[in-house]
């Protein structure tokens, strides 16, 4: 099946370096010591990361946080939980934008 987003092309991602490599070190860098256990464990970190991936609908991030949620000793219902999460973060965000939906009809007056 053929798909825009291609699974493989999760593993040719360090080549976003190749013409930018003191860029892409730091951004490494910067990835690794967000992701270690600190105020919050690396499982955590991940669960998190898990959850915005859904919220922003990135399909490598998806798959990427899975597999390390699942390493870090994360369970299917921890996972499923943290989706949820972002679930009803972006619900939520959608729904209160509706406030301004109903400032402008306020405002010209229906």
């Amino acid at each position: 099946m053929n798909t825009y987003y291609d699974p493989k092309d999760l593993g040719k991602f360090a080549t976003m370096g190749e013409e930018a490599p003191q860029l892409w070190q730091k951004f490494s860098e910067y990835t690794a010591a967000v992701l270690e256990d600190g105020a919050l464990s690396a499982r955590e970190k991940s669960l998190i990361a898990l959850s915005v991936a859904h919220a922003v609908q990135c399909p490598y991030c998806i798959d990427a946080f899975t597999q390390g949620s699942l390493e870090k000793g994360a369970n299917e219902a921890q996972m499923t939980e943290a989706v949820h999460v972002a679930c009803y973060i972006r619900g939520g965000a959608a729904l209160v934008h509706g406030v301004q939906m109903k400032n402008i009809i306020k405002q010209v007056g229906f």
